[in-house]
């Protein structure tokens, strides 16, 4: 059986870090669960789980903003699958899951950037999921 549900608080948080963990692995577990607490609170931050059999195989972690560029939209902050059941349809349903929260909460864009060096997210973003690639984003670290 596959559920997609909101993650709320610490434990729920924790349960998805070893799956976060492989698109993010420079975070330790308390900078992962830092980041995650200073977002919600501060940016809106919402964290989604896909779980198989009662498992978290997959999480995607979103925020709702509001820009000159795209006005209302949400940002795709974070996407992953599990390593070993990829290619299953679960970022398809976790992206479908963001599309229905943010029409249901009154935004109509979405969001989101990708490494150059990920060649197939790109390919799924672009051939499965209709994203039209618009921009780079560019960062200087300081």
């Amino acid at each position: 059986m596959i559920e997609i549900k909101q993650l709320n608080g610490e434990q729920e948080w924790l349960d998805a870090y070893p799956v976060m963990k492989q698109l993010r692995p420079h975070l330790d577990e308390s900078g992962y669960l830092n980041l995650i607490k200073e977002a919600s609170n501060t940016d809106g931050y919402k964290l989604a789980a896909l779980y198989e059999g009662g498992r978290i195989v997959a999480v995607t972690g979103f925020m709702p903003m509001v820009t000159l560029y795209n006005g209302k939209s949400i940002w795709v902050c974070d996407l992953v699958t599990d390593a070993a059941v990829r290619s299953n349809g679960h970022g398809k349903k976790l992206l479908n899951y963001v599309e229905c929260w943010a029409k249901d909460n009154g935004y109509d864009i979405i969001s989101l950037s990708s490494g150059l060096q990920r060649l197939d997210a790109h390919r799924f973003y672009e051939d499965k999921m209709d994203y039209k690639k618009k921009s780079y984003v560019y960062l200087k670290e300081l």
